[in-house]
């Protein structure tokens, strides 16, 4: 999600050695929220107001919201880094806020604070705003009361017990220290993250057909965390299967390689047709210089297959694309996934030794996993 989330997104700070990052997306709650305060909310509240007052408090309003959704992902970063858990960046978007983690908490109780602390964050910001509410009056009162209710909402709202939610989180925490093991809690807290995002869905809907405020907008939100719940069990699910297994485990050793000198048209007919595979390393004199792949004969038109040759066109290799045979196969699917790769060589002591390949590890999470 962190990926996907990056791209349209405009970085505006850095605190605590943590990039904070605004998804074009953004822009669209903050203009609804802006609008429904200064049209509706706060016309109710404080009537006789001039109009621009109205759309002032809205402007500020929406700021301070997500200043303090921005407070509550921060909540988060800053107890996970006291555990020693790195965070890559805070990304402020159309649902809220989310904190992206280099990895995952190393124990139950790490889990649980890291968790909880961004509702603590939302509840303590909704008493300050409550207080700052008692002792001002006037045009400011409205809306101070508004962001306290509004930070009280989100606390509860992240509590409810569904994953990738923070309750859901705590939830983990709780099966973790009882089964003692991460992937069954994640598993878990997961399922129960799909069914209650479903209510949530159905919520809206029904929200909708008795003509209620906001039942679209809870339909979005469901169907986020339904995929997103959904995403984190396929991935609990892949980290289970492949926990504990090596690259030599699933790598290829009958490698079939290619002379940089042949063809295209020969290593199409000689070679991508005749074994099937997407890709092969290029070896010259005994040396490894890379890899050539479907992708890039595809690039080249095919009345130049047989005047242009694999040195034209191979990649050439990287030491960051290589693996050792001891390597966790989680570690070398994130690096094809970080790289978009579908192969990487495994070396040892600077030789190819063979290729770990993304459809390698399918077949095997396929076998493993029936």
């Amino acid at each position: 999600m962190s990926s996907s989330l990056r791209k349209g997104s405009l970085k505006i700070a850095t605190i605590a050695g943590i990039p904070i990052w605004v998804h074009f997306s953004w822009l669209i709650i903050f203009g609804l929220v802006t609008w429904s305060l200064s049209s509706h909310f706060f016309p109710k509240a404080a009537p006789d107001l001039p109009i621009l007052a109205y759309w002032v408090k809205g402007v500020l309003a929406a700021l301070l919201l997500f200043g303090s959704v921005l407070i509550h992902e921060l909540s988060h970063s800053l107890v996970a880094q006291k555990f020693g858990v790195r965070i890559k960046s805070i990304t402020l978007f159309v649902f809220g806020g989310v904190a992206s983690m280099k990895e995952e908490p190393r124990h139950p109780r790490a889990e649980f604070w890291i968790a909880i602390a961004g509702p603590l964050a939302s509840f303590i910001l909704s008493v300050f705003f409550f207080i700052l509410a008692l002792n001002t009056g006037g045009r400011v009162k409205t809306l101070f009361l508004y962001l306290a209710q509004i930070n009280l909402i989100l606390g509860i709202f992240n509590l409810i017990p569904g994953f990738p939610m923070d309750g859901g989180r705590v939830l983990r925490s709780i099966i973790w220290k009882l089964k003692g093991n991460y992937f069954a809690a994640t598993l878990k807290a997961s399922s129960w993250g799909q069914r209650i995002a479903i209510l949530i869905i159905l919520f809206g809907f029904l929200s909708i057909l008795n003509g209620g405020p906001g039942g679209l907008w809870l339909m979005l939100i469901g169907w986020f965390l339904y995929s997103t719940a959904q995403a984190s069990y396929r991935q609990a699910t892949l980290q289970e299967i492949l926990s504990g297994v090596k690259v030599k485990d699933i790598m290829v050793t009958d490698l079939k390689t290619i002379s940089p000198e042949i063809s295209i048209e020969q290593a199409v007919n000689e070679y991508f047709l005749r074994y099937g595979y997407g890709g092969f390393p290029v070896i010259d004199a005994g040396k490894f210089l890379g890899i050539v792949t479907l992708k890039e004969i595809k690039n080249i038109p095919k009345e130049e297959w047989r005047q242009r040759t694999v040195s034209d066109i191979y990649v050439p290799h990287d030491h960051k694309w290589e693996v050792t045979k001891e390597d966790d196969v989680t570690r070398a699917l994130e690096l094809m996934i970080k790289e978009d790769k579908g192969r990487l060589a495994v070396k040892e002591k600077g030789e190819l030794i063979g290729l770990i390949t993304r459809n390698g590890i399918a077949r095997y999470v396929q076998i493993k996993g029936k």
